[in-house]
């Protein structure tokens, strides 16, 4: 089963630059996105490429956050929302069961300038992992989207001027290393140990053409589910927003 998740940063922006063509081309079982910025009538006039049912989790706030999963098998169930009113105004999660993992798309939320939103984020991550955690007692899980934080130095183009900041404080850091000290694994290390691959480059002086660059999109994964892993990538020459596809491909 192919994976594909991405930040599109506004779908409605994304596909007045080839987004269903992208769609067609990358051969996805499934496609998570996040950030869409719209309700479902936003783009009810969409003809989506044949095969793919959407489901989608809005913000309450028009214009802001929001997620949407395109599948072409149809879930055993699909569930929006952690369960908390706290976390569910702003459409960041929608959970796919499938026959043999549940599919858990994610928008986490930004700690933002000066890490404002630190000690929200900080109970995000207690809470999700939390949801994730239940989930599991039934089926493995992967997790897919912008996880808004990078893990280690070699995660991003410049560690040392960004230690502190949004998505690199060792708060939202140690909230990471707990998802993966509870038995899930970042897929794409499995494959790849190297530097200089990233998921994210700020639109401020040329950064991307240049690769100076964050990996904050993520595959994280039971498990329970390695002798699956077939493989992980991430998709840098696909243009259309700041941020950019990440993969994962599970063997049958």
């Amino acid at each position: 089963m192919k994976l594909v998740s991405w930040n599109v940063n506004g779908l409605r922006a994304v596909l007045q630059k080839g987004f269903a063509d992208y769609m067609v081309g990358t051969g996805a079982d499934v496609i998570c996105l996040q950030e869409t910025k719209c309700h479902p009538g936003d783009v009810q006039g969409v003809s989506w490429p044949t095969g793919y049912t959407p489901f989608w989790n809005a913000a309450v706030k028009k214009g802001y956050s929001g997620t949407a999963i395109f599948t072409k098998h149809a879930p055993l169930s699909v569930t929006y929302g952690l369960g908390h009113d706290l976390h569910d105004q702003e459409g960041r999660v929608i959970t796919a069961e499938f026959a043999d993992f549940f599919l858990v798309n994610v928008y986490v939320p930004n700690a933002q300038n000066e890490l404002a939103r630190l000690p929200y984020r900080q109970k995000w991550d207690r809470d999700f992992l939390a949801y994730l955690k239940a989930l599991e007692t039934k089926k493995p899980v992967v997790v897919c989207g912008d996880l808004n934080v990078a893990h280690e130095e070699i995660d991003l183009a410049r560690p040392k001027e960004n230690v502190g900041n949004p998505g690199f404080s060792h708060e939202e850091r140690a909230g990471f290393r707990a998802f993966l000290g509870a038995g899930l694994v970042d897929t794409f290390r499995e494959f790849e140990k190297g530097s200089g691959h990233y998921s994210w480059w700020t639109y401020r002086a040329g950064a991307r053409p240049r690769n100076i660059g964050w990996r904050i999109d993520y595959f994280l994964a039971s498990s329970a589910l390695k002798p699956r892993f077939k493989r992980a990538w991430i998709e840098p020459h696909v243009m259309g927003s700041d941020h950019c596809p990440v993969g994962l491909e599970l063997h049958a």
